[in-house]
């Protein structure tokens, strides 16, 4: 898929939080993004051993390295809890703010492009830097590709992780994002729209240099399929009463996530360069000492 095609088309994916487009126009987007799903409340607790709090206004956010002991990795070491955070767009209500706030977050990372964050800026943790890094830039109100089956969409959204790996400009916004997740100091959190995509392949590459198993990597990823349910289902149910039965089963692929989605990505990364190290190397540019620095905050 070329690029110019994937920045036209990508005004669909507006999020995969989906959907600023002519389509339906703006009314669904905002429900979406602002859907409170009721979840228990939790507080944060000072410490690596504690899960990350359970957002109601924020539904994709979570801990990259998962819950209880974290994700077992390289051997015999665990991912530690309260380093990195993954999210969708960080948009919080004054209490799930002031949660945010507890976490003491260092930086906020943002991967959305101009257009994605004109619908709706992020609301910042106290002391936290923001740093946009737009992936997808571009022109990205000049139309949206016409999905005519269900399968078409699902592959969209394979082409989309593709080019994590084949398109270079791409390449550089994970090259400069990994390279300031490693310098930075203290707790980050980054981000898309919902969390998924873009958030999803950066989460991979890092738990990948880590050495999470490829088990719990997809498991991970899959996450998201279960934290964006109550907002994908109010979604599709507006879709459905503006379009119709079909058009939301074509358009559902765009919203949620399939392993095939990421496997797309990881194919093409095998197929380009054999080995995540070699992707990180020569695809990305990022020299040993970035990457130690990255798997010394992860699993030490």
């Amino acid at each position: 898929m070329s690029v110019s095609m994937r920045r036209s088309g990508i005004v669909v994916l507006v999020s995969a939080g989906l959907l600023v487009s002519p389509f339906l126009g703006s009314a669904v987007a905002e429900h979406a993004a602002t859907i409170a799903v009721p979840v228990a409340s939790a507080k944060p607790v000072k410490g690596q051993t504690a899960d990350a709090p359970r957002l109601q206004s924020v539904v994709n956010f979570r801990d990259l390295a998962g819950t209880g002991e974290g994700y077992q990795a390289q051997g015999s070491h665990h991912l530690n809890k309260g380093v990195f955070y993954r999210s969708n767009a960080l948009t919080p209500n004054d209490a799930d703010l002031a949660t945010l706030d507890g976490l003491h977050l260092s930086s906020v990372f943002d991967l959305r492009s101009a257009d994605e964050i004109a619908q709706k800026a992020d609301r910042m943790p106290a002391g936290a830097a923001y740093v946009n890094i737009p992936i997808f830039s571009g022109n990205l109100s000049t139309g949206m590709p016409s999905f005519t089956s269900p399968d078409a969409a699902r592959k969209f959204m394979q082409d989309i992780n593709k080019s994590f790996v084949t398109d270079a400009g791409e390449r550089g916004k994970f090259a400069d994002l990994l390279t300031q997740l490693a310098e930075q100091q203290g707790p980050a959190v980054f981000h898309c729209t919902a969390g998924k995509d873009r958030t999803g392949w950066t989460a991979y590459l890092l738990q990948s240099i880590a050495r999470v198993s490829d088990a719990d990597i997809m498991s991970d990823y899959l996450l998201s399929n279960d934290y964006l349910a109550a907002s994908n289902a109010a979604t599709l149910a507006q879709i459905k009463a503006a379009k119709g039965e079909q058009a939301a089963a074509i358009y559902a692929p765009l919203l949620g996530v399939d392993r095939t989605y990421l496997q797309a990505g990881i194919d093409q990364l095998t197929a380009d360069y054999g080995s995540v190290d070699k992707y990180l190397k020569d695809g990305l540019g990022l020299n040993g000492h970035t990457i130690e620095q990255l798997r010394h905050k992860l699993i030490q």
